[in-house]
């Protein structure tokens, strides 16, 4: 790494809920709205996209951990907001609170942590396991 983000690095994305975004059993009445893993999807993003300014040429981060609490639906065509926020830095582990909010509420809470890893070694291990 470059350097190590300062506690409070900040990350944001803004998105409004599209067809690609909903759960997959919108159906016999059940309402098209915001699915939990492609918000976990948006929120790694943006958690990744805050760390790019810190790294290095030939490293990346990789999600390792989420815990989030769902806690609201999204409807299709809301605008949503993401933020990430470093809270801890040990190593190569960087560790952010994220909250999403849609235009009349929070609709998740959680923490979620990355790890810095060098590409090269990182294709080498996946490789191994290719055969």
């Amino acid at each position: 790494m470059k350097s190590h983000p300062k506690i409070g690095t900040m990350g944001e994305f803004h998105f409004v809920v599209g067809s690609e975004h909903i759960i997959t059993f919108a159906s016999d009445g059940m309402p098209a709205v915001l699915s939990t893993p492609n918000l976990i999807g948006l929120i790694e993003r943006t958690a990744r996209e805050s760390l790019e300014p810190f790294l290095e040429a030939d490293e990346r981060t990789v999600g390792m951990e989420i815990e989030l609490r769902h806690l609201a639906p999204t409807p299709l065509g809301a605008k949503v907001t993401i933020t990430t926020r470093v809270i801890h830095t040990e190593g190569r582990e960087i560790s952010f609170q994220v909250e999403a909010r849609d235009e009349q509420e929070l609709i998740v809470r959680g923490v979620h942590k990355r790890a810095v890893i060098r590409v090269g070694s990182f294709a080498r291990r996946v490789a191994r396991k290719s055969g």
